[in-house]
């Protein structure tokens, strides 16, 4: 596939920047690190060519000076918020970066609990925490955060939080998602440092929004509908045009808790080393699109397949109706609709065709491959056999999985199993490909172009289960849903 963005480029020009924003400060650098930091599925989606891991590569040049702080809001917990890309927990999510960074060598020092309230799921993973031998730490809910300074700025604020006894000048604080209390941690550990008389400095690491290209840009307002469920907005940051009589994109957070970091810099050095919240970042993505087309395009696609979701979502009650209603508007914004994606179309012409659910896939060479549900296989697992028959070149008149092995599964989950569905998920069909390939030219053959089907777009006429879900994601396939279950039912698994 061809690349809208220049990773090597990013990655020397924002280590540079990181190290020389090291150096600005004295004793200790806190870092806020938005985004996902292992796998930034939307980051790479969006700027095609981005590395997922690519802030890890960064921070795994200067791991003997970091520590990692995870921050988790307690509401998160308390909803049981589930990050979307990869299917987990936020629960879930904090063990799994943990056992991530600890594989890649890097020292996590605790978790910090944000907005703690005293509630049995907060209080359970705390101590499962606590159990697992993990430092914890509460922080709170300050009334008038983020626009009562002289409070905030008190005992009563963030000298009500606990201090997060940290080891090493550079500390990484990030988090499960969005919205977990990243900035409060680091603005809180600035108040306590500069009490206990450490000079301590902050800085952000954060993708989007690119703060160099259009408010509008499609690349800002993909950041936009990634987001809508936090109510952030993309703006003109005012200070940065006070200051520079420049245009700079940033976000509402971010340009409503600039004055109490200004407040916490001016009462530790007397005044402040940031001039406006663009100030405060290291961002040098901008500076490594070397394709804007396909940026934009990439972006597009991005915001439709975030409607498809949050249509899922809405129906399952996880968002309400004006986050459903901001990502549609933002499609009107650039005059795009959930038809322009290829392979949804596709997929509701198939059902229309057949009067079954159906399934479709865009490839990267562009071709469309379709699939409806059969007596034996469920329409994503004959999608996936349809699109590796066609990547493999092995005509649709010979069978990858002969009906005798395919019938023995069925009739096992039928009749052994209790399950009603005779039908077999994709992990069930993939299964019985790598049996196939023991005796079966073919199956080998096509289990060799699985890899091929890696950021291929998918979708399909149902809600998928989550095991099929789970495979997708595996194989790196983008798919999308209509808001429908399978045979009407109410429920589904």
């Amino acid at each position: 596939m061809e690349k809208a963005f220049d990773n090597d480029l990013y990655l020397r020009l924002q280590s540079e920047n990181i190290l020389n924003r090291v150096k600005q400060f004295g004793d200790k650098l806190y870092i806020e690190f938005g985004g996902k930091l292992f796998d930034d599925y939307h980051a790479s989606r969006v700027l095609v060519g981005f590395e997922p891991d690519t802030k890890l590569k960064m921070l795994l040049t200067i791991k003997d000076d970091v520590e990692i702080v995870i921050a988790i809001n307690a509401k998160d917990i308390i909803k049981n918020k589930i990050r979307n890309d990869i299917g987990t927990n936020y629960e879930g999510e904090v063990l799994r970066l943990i056992d991530a960074f600890r594989e890649s060598s890097l020292f996590v020092g605790s978790v910090c609990i944000c907005q703690y309230q005293d509630n049995p799921s907060v209080n359970t993973f705390i101590k499962k925490l606590n159990n697992l031998g993990i430092t914890t730490y509460k922080h709170y809910v300050i009334d008038g955060y983020p626009h009562c300074v002289e409070k905030i700025l008190s005992d009563d604020g963030f000298g009500r939080n606990e201090y997060i006894k940290t080891s090493r000048k550079i500390v990484v604080v990030t988090a499960p998602g969005p919205g977990s209390g990243k900035m409060a941690t680091c603005l809180s550990q600035l108040y306590h440092e500069n009490k206990n008389g450490v000079k301590a400095g902050y800085a952000k690491y954060e993708t989007f929004p690119i703060w160099n290209i259009a408010l509008k840009d499609p690349i800002n307002l993909a950041y936009e509908a990634a987001t809508a469920d936090l109510n952030d907005v993309n703006m003109i940051d005012p200070y940065h045009l006070n200051a520079y009589n420049k245009m700079a994109v940033n976000y509402n957070r971010d340009v409503e808790i600039f004055p109490v970091l200004k407040s916490i810099f001016t009462s530790i050095y007397g005044a402040c080393p940031y001039n406006s919240p663009t100030d405060m970042g290291v961002n040098m993505a901008g500076f490594a699109i070397i394709n804007k087309d396909i940026s934009d395009k990439a972006s597009k696609n991005e915001i439709i397949r975030r409607y498809y979701q949050a249509k899922v979502d809405y129906r399952n009650g996880k968002i309400n109706e004006t986050t459903l209603d901001k990502i549609s508007l933002l499609m009107q914004e650039l005059n795009i609709s959930s038809s322009d994606r290829k392979c949804a179309e596709a997929a509701l012409n198939k059902k229309k065709e057949t009067n079954t659910e159906s399934m479709a896939i865009e490839l990267n060479d562009g071709k469309i491959i379709t699939a409806k549900t059969s007596s034996l296989l469920l329409a994503s697992s004959a999608l996936i056999l349809n699109a590796l028959k066609y990547i493999s070149k092995i005509d649709d008149e010979y069978d990858l999985i002969v009906p005798s092995i395919i019938e023995p599964i069925s009739e096992f989950k039928t009749k052994i199993l209790g399950k009603r569905n005779p039908r077999l998920h994709l992990n069930e069909v993939l299964n019985a490909l790598a049996i196939s390939a023991k005796s079966n030219p073919l199956a080998k053959r096509a289990i060799k172009h699985l890899k091929d089907l890696k950021g291929c777009q998918a979708h399909s006429t149902v809600i998928l289960p989550e095991v099929d879900k789970d495979i997708f994601k595996k194989l790196a396939i983008d798919v999308t849903t209509e808001d429908e279950v399978y045979g009407k039912r109410l429920y589904s698994k």
